[in-house]
């Protein structure tokens, strides 16, 4: 415990007898730094966001905003955080001005009212500036015709500048209005090569160390896999956490208290991302921003998933194993790789397994991982489906929890389908495969008729039910109007003439 530190703004910080479910924002604000606030408790305000030093491969580190109100501060361990008041007269390269180019832009535009969510907007806004690749030649995803601009074109998500209005996608205002913090975001200039944080990048992020706590909770960061699976044995009451996006939630709101906890973000096994000729393996302990990087494209349903998953805070911590073993029925990532045909890797002391995701679940938050066992990858086979699309229906366009979701994945030779697998959520207790619908569709035509028809089936999908998000009949619609509106957004392209 007396070894455990985190540096902070420049200046490492003991933090030995600190509890496994102190929060890192608790922990700074103890520590005097009361920049970050509590908004929502839950990761979707943004007004407590920091940043912290991750790996950028082996030789180089990142900048990257996460929400300090989720994670415990024992996750942090031998890492390097800035806060709002480091970037300035701290750690920034404007000592001397004691504002930051972020902090400036924001001073000089009025982008800043009350302030109270300002600190968390200026440490997501100067991720963003850092960032390696952002340059003003990103500025032709305004208009679409730049080689990634797809994504970004209806958005209008980049400025002159390169900069990526997404990046803030997590940061909430109640009064200042976002265009001046819009517009001091398009006015930022490079980092300047004599910036001590843009050079902090050059060098690796710090390695994960192996934490261990004792008391009445305790908290364990193993070393390796094999470390962690003993760990299990010996604690099958542990709860595993990697981004704590959910976990953390339930400590905040729920007043969840684990006696142990056993944080397996960090573990190399767990951190891998591979191709082959028959699939894809994604590391559950990847946070989703590092496989959209590492991906690049490559697997076009999981690029349409990415932007409409939460926020960019929550992507830069959450994992597919964390989103996948919570096994919420509303969460995003299951019925996109149900429609991929995935399958999940598990693994104990004993040896691992692959079980299809379609036979993971098995009710309300549960499935058929055994207490002794962490999961370890996910896998996707290998050709992918040509024409694919992912559906998201919310209240809010973005940063918002599904009141229905849809991932189809088809395949049309000739004019008839020959695959379809089509994964849904927020529609039964657990996500699931709309197994009548592809029946219906497989072997038939790529018409108009036919996908009416099985859209008629696929409105009856599921057991959906009513809630403060959707009524059980407007969940049933949308799924038949989910279909309807993927023919006619590719039956052009898929329509053969026989």
């Amino acid at each position: 415990m007396d070894g455990i530190e985190i540096t902070v703004n420049g200046q490492a910080r003991g933090c030995g007898g600190t509890s496994p479910h102190t929060r890192l924002l608790d922990w700074l604000r103890g520590e005097g730094l009361t920049g970050a606030k509590e908004g929502c408790a839950e990761g979707e305000c943004g007004a407590c966001a920091v940043m912290v030093a991750r790996p950028d491969g082996p030789a180089r580190s990142l900048w990257t905003s996460i929400n300090s109100c989720l994670p415990s501060a024992l996750a942090f361990d031998g890492q390097e955080i800035i806060t709002a008041e480091g970037l300035g007269t701290v750690a920034g390269p404007c000592a001397d001005e004691a504002l930051h180019p972020v902090q400036r832009e924001m001073a000089d535009r009025g982008g800043s009212q009350c302030g109270y969510c300002t600190p968390g907007f200026i440490c997501s806004m100067a991720a963003e500036y850092y960032r390696p690749d952002r340059s003003p030649a990103d500025a032709s995803l305004e208009t679409g015709t730049g080689a990634v601009g797809e994504g970004h074109a209806a958005d209008h998500g980049c400025g002159p500048n390169g900069f990526d209005l997404h990046a803030l996608s997590g940061n909430l205002c109640r009064c200042t209005g976002y265009r001046p913090i819009r517009d001091a975001a398009y006015a930022l200039g490079p980092a300047q090569d004599t910036d001590p944080l843009l050079g902090r990048q050059n060098r690796p992020a710090p390695p994960a160390r192996h934490t261990r706590t004792d008391g009445d909770a305790r908290f364990l960061r193993p070393g390796n896999l094999a470390e962690a699976l003993q760990a299990l044995e010996e604690n099958p009451e542990a709860k595993l956490v990697a981004g704590a996006t959910d976990l953390g939630v339930e400590v905040n709101l729920r007043h969840f208290r684990p006696p142990v906890v056993v944080a397996i973000d960090r573990l190399a096994e767990l951190r891998t991302l591979t191709f082959d000729a028959g699939r894809v393996e994604i590391g559950a302990a990847l946070t989703l921003s590092e496989v959209e990087r590492g991906l690049n494209g490559r697997v076009p349903l999981l690029g349409q998933l990415f932007p409409q998953f939460a926020s960019r805070l929550i992507r830069n911590a959450a994992t597919f194993g964390g989103n996948l073993a919570t096994g919420s029925p509303i969460g995003d990532s299951a019925p996109v790789l149900l429609a991929l045909d995935a399958g999940v890797v598990l693994c104990s002391a004993g040896g691992e397994r692959e079980v299809p995701l379609a036979e993971y679940f098995t009710g309300y938050r549960q499935n058929v991982r055994k207490p002794n066992e962490l999961l370890r990858a996910v896998r996707i086979p290998l050709p992918l489906a040509e024409t694919t699309a992912f559906y998201k229906i919310a209240k809010r366009r973005f940063d918002d929890i599904s009141s229905v979701s849809v991932a189809i994945a088809l395949q049309v030779a000739d004019g008839v389908v020959s695959s379809a697998r089509i994964g849904l959520g927020g529609v039964a207790a657990t996500p699931i495969r709309a197994s009548a619908t592809e029946e219906a569709l497989v072997g038939r035509p790529w018409t108009a008729e036919t996908v009416a028809a099985a859209a008629a089936i696929m409105a009856g999908e599921g057991t959906p039910i009513d809630d403060m998000r959707a009524s059980a009949a407007y969940r049933s619609a949308m799924l038949g109007q989910a279909l309807l509106k993927f023919h006619a957004g590719n039956a052009p392209a898929l329509e053969v003439a026989k």
